[in-house]
């Protein structure tokens, strides 16, 4: 095998490992020292792979290499990573505290809510405009298992691509301004019965937006077929023509707050550059 390149996100590499199975090649993954990720091919297939990799480098994030993994792709790569199959549990241990903290909690309150504990907890969780806590444990509290499974793909995602590109502490900034506002918004326009983590989402998806329209350089953190996609579910949900009910105000104000703080982000980047 000769190597073609390397890089530190598992998820990206299997992108483009599908990518590459999608074009008729086949690729290797390995890991050096436990973070950095080896990509290789066969030596006869190296000279008409390197462009696709050339290609891939300058814009890891494009949504090719994304459907790529919805077409030919398997949660059980035989592909190895770290001694293991690259599947996802080997992609969620690679995640930060943060993202697998957020992620278990929502399932580990899930699980209580269908084992007959929902109302304690749930009264515990609840908005409550008295109790600062709860400004941000409704982003934990999903009423679905399409609730639960449609925000957690999100967050964990978004909230990887952000942390490998911007640093771990703008995702925890993110996190703790998004939740506030979204929740704050939902609560005053409408009442506390509300949760889910997809105010949170939704400011994640702006930050995102606005980070990589200012810093267009680098590369994307999200693609503007993802942003339409989750513009149009907003305004589906405000006309009220969904089979579900959304959150409305939390989701429009978790955008918004993210799009400020992306801004004040690239303000303060400037600054001190």
């Amino acid at each position: 095998m000769i190597e073609l390149g390397s890089l530190t996100n598992p998820r990206a590499a299997q992108g483009f490992i599908d990518y590459l199975k999608s074009q008729g090649f086949s690729g290797q993954i390995r890991t050096e020292d436990g973070h950095t990720l080896v990509i290789s091919v066969a030596p006869e297939d190296f000279h008409a792979v390197q462009p696709l990799w050339n290609e891939f480098a300058k814009n890891p994030n494009h949504e090719r290499y994304q459907q790529a993994s919805w077409q030919v792709g398997s949660t059980q790569s035989p592909l190895k990573y770290q001694g293991q199959s690259l599947n996802l549990v080997a992609r969620f241990k690679a995640l930060s505290w943060l993202n697998q903290s957020v992620s278990i909690l929502s399932i580990v309150v899930y699980i209580a809510f269908l084992l007959g504990a929902f109302e304690p907890i749930y009264m515990a969780l609840q908005f409550n405009p008295a109790s600062p806590l709860t400004w941000l444990t409704p982003a934990v509290v999903h009423f679905s298992a399409m609730h639960i499974v449609f925000n957690l793909i999100w967050w964990v995602s978004l909230g990887d691509n952000i942390e490998k590109q911007c640093g771990k502490s703008s995702l925890i900034g993110l996190f703790l301004v998004t939740a506030l506002i979204s929740n704050w918004a939902q609560y005053l326009m409408v009442g506390p019965n509300f949760g889910g983590l997809s105010g949170v989402v939704y400011g994640l998806l702006g930050f995102c937006w606005i980070y990589s329209a200012l810093n267009p350089k680098q590369p994307a953190l999200v693609t503007t077929a993802i942003v339409g996609f989750m513009l149009v579910w907003l305004v589906l949900g405000f006309a009220d023509v969904l089979f579900v009910g959304m959150a409305n105000w939390a989701h429009l104000g978790g955008l918004v707050s993210g799009m400020a703080f992306a801004y004040t982000a690239q303000l303060f980047k400037t600054k001190s550059a």
